[in-house]
C-alpha cells in the first residue's frame, strides 16, 4: 500500500514535487532517524571501544601538574562549598585551583578572600567588568601553571578521583593527540520532576550521543563546560576560546576537530552538577544552548561546504546540526499549519476530518515515543552500569521537553546566532539562580 502511494505521487508529480515529498518525509522521520543512528552508534561503541574507558587511578606513576580554573561571576551562594571540596577532598597533590572572578557584584570577592588566607594553593584574579566566562577563561588561561587546565564550574563537583583518571587518560599511548578530555555529567539536584527528568536527559545525551560520535569518527559536538581538561598548549593553539559566542564549549569543540586534534569522553569519569529546577531556568539555558549551535553552524558551514574532503571528519557533525535547525523550524512551521488546519475543519463541522488528523498524528507520536524510548534505555542501561534506570519513569517528561523547548529555542534564538556572526555579539553572562544544599 505505501509502495503504491508512493509510486502514485512520483508518476504523477513533477520531479520539483517529489523532491519537497522526500525532503518532507526526511524531515518528519528525521526525529526517530536520529534516535536510531545514535542507538547503533552506542552498539559500534561498545564493540570496539567499551575497554577504553576502565582505567586505573592506581597506575598513575607520576602527577603532572593541573590548573583546576572556575570562572565566576555572583557566586556567593555555592562557591565556598566547591573550593573547599576542590581544596580538600580530591585525590591528588600537584595542583592549584584559580578562580576568575569575573566581575562579581555580591559577596564573591569577599568569599574569596577569606578563603585565600586559608588556602595556600586557591590563586584569584579579578576582572573588574563582566565580559563573560570564554574571556575570563583566556585571561587564566595565561595565568595558570599547568600542563593540563581543568574547566570546572562554580556549582560543579568531580569525583575524589577525577583528576588521576584524567591523567590516566592524557598520559596513555593514545592521549598524545588528545586535545581534552570530557567527562560524565551527572545530576546532583534530583529532588523535583524536573531535575529527575534532566537525569534521564543527561544520561541520554552523554550514553548515547558522545559514545556514538566517539565510535563513528573520534569527534565530539560540544565538551562539557562544567568539567573538561583541556591540554593548555592545543588551547593556545586554536587561539583560546571565542570570546562572542554563546557557548565557549561547543565553539572549541569544533575548533579543536578543525585542527585534526582529538577529544575524548571518559564515561568513567563522574562529576556531579546542578540543573534548572524551574521552566524559566530552563528555557533561559536551552536558549544558550541553541545559539551557541547556530552560532557554530554558521561558522562553520561554507569553510566545509567549499573543502569538503579537506574537512570530511567534520561533515557528519555538520550534517546533523543542519537537519537539527531545519527540522526545528519544519516542527514549528508545521505544527502551527496542523493546528489552525484542525480549528477550520472543527469550525466548519467536518468533525471526520478532525479524527483522522487526531489519529494520524497519534501514530507518529507514537513512533517518535518508541524510537526514543530505546534510545533512553539503552543509554540508562549503558551509563553507571544501568543504576539510573528507576529514573526511566521520567522519560516521557524528558522527551516532551526535548521535543517542545529544544526546536523552540533554536527558532527563537536563530537572528541573534546571525547577529553574532555578523560581529555584533557579547559573551557577557549571567549566573542562574543557585540554591544552597540542593540535593535530593
Amino acid at each position: 500500500m505505501v509502495s503504491n502511494i508512493f509510486n502514485g505521487v512520483f508518476q504523477t508529480s513533477s520531479p520539483w514535487m517529489s523532491f519537497v515529498v522526500i525532503i518532507n518525509l526526511i524531515l518528519c522521520l528525521y526525529p526517530i532517524l536520529g534516535a536510531m543512528f545514535w542507538l547503533c552508534g552506542a552498539f559500534a561503541y561498545v564493540l570496539f571501544h567499551r575497554g577504553e574507558d576502565r582505567n586505573q587511578p592506581s597506575k598513575l606513576t607520576n602527577e603532572p601538574f593541573i590548573t583546576i580554573m572556575i570562572p565566576a561571576h555572583n557566586e556567593e551562594v555555592v562557591i565556598r562549598k566547591t573550593l573547599e571540596y576542590l581544596l580538600t577532598q580530591l585525590n591528588y597533590h600537584n595542583y592549584e585551583v584559580l578562580v576568575m572572578d569575573d566581575g562579581s557584584t555580591d559577596h564573591t570577592p569577599q568569599i574569596l578572600a577569606e578563603l585565600q588566607k586559608e588556602y595556600s594553593r586557591l590563586r584569584v584574579i579579578r576582572i573588574e567588568e563582566n565580559q563573560g566566562k570564554a574571556h575570563a577563561f583566556n585571561i587564566g588561561m595565561f595565568f595558570a601553571k599547568g600542563e593540563y587546565i581543568l574547566s570546572n564550574d562554580a556549582d560543579t563537583l568531580p569525583e575524589k578521583d577525577a583528576l588521576k583518571k584524567y591523567m590516566c587518560y592524557f598520559t596513555s599511548p593514545q592521549g598524545i593527540n588528545y586535545a581534552a578530555v570530557t567527562a560524565n555529567m551527572d545530576v546532583y539536584n534530583r529532588s523535583t520532576l524536573l531535575g529527575k527528568s534532566q537525569t534521564v536527559e543527561f544520561s541520554s545525551i552523554v550514553g548515547i550521543i558522545k559514545r556514538s560520535q566517539t565510535a563513528i569518527n573520534n569527534t565530539m559536538y560540544a565538551y562539557s563546560g562544567a568539567n573538561t581538561m583541556y591540554r593548555r598548549d592545543f588551547l593556545i593553539s586554536v587561539g583560546g576560546f571565542r570570546q562572542d559566542r554563546a557557548t565557549e564549549d561547543i565553539s572549541i569543540a569544533w575548533d579543536h576537530t578543525f585542527m585534526n586534534i582529538t577529544p575524548k569522553f571518559a564515561p568513567d569519569i563522574i562529576f556531579h552538577m546542578n540543573v534548572p529546577e524551574t521552566f524559566r531556568d530552563l528555557y533561559k539555558q536551552r536558549k544558550r544552548w541553541a545559539q551557541g549551535g547556530t552560532e557554530v553552524w554558521l561558522t562553520n558551514f561554507t569553510k566545509i561546504i567549499r573543502h569538503p574532503w579537506q574537512h570530511r571528519f567534520v561533515i557528519p557533525m555538520l550534517a546533523d546540526t543542519t537537519l537539527s535547525i531545519i527540522w526545528s523550524f519544519f516542527f514549528w512551521i508545521t505544527s502551527i499549519i496542523f493546528l489552525l488546519t484542525m480549528c477550520y475543519f472543527l469550525f466548519t463541522g467536518n468533525d471526520e476530518r478532525v479524527w483522522h488528523g487526531i489519529v494520524m498524528s497519534m501514530i507518529f507520536v507514537n513512533f517518535q515515543l518508541i524510537a526514543g524510548l530505546m534510545q533512553i534505555l539503552a543509554a540508562l542501561i549503558l551509563d553507571f552500569r544501568g543504576t539510573k534506570l528507576r529514573y526511566l519513569a521520567f522519560a516521557p517528561l524528558y522527551l516532551l521537553v526535548t521535543w517542545l523547548i529544544n526546536p523552540l529555542t533554536i527558532v527563537t534564538t536563530f537572528p541573534k546566532a546571525i547577529k553574532t556572526i555578523m560581529g555584533y555579539g557579547s559573551g557577557k553572562w549571567v549566573s542562574p539562580e543557585r540554591k544552597a544544599d540542593s540535593n535530593g
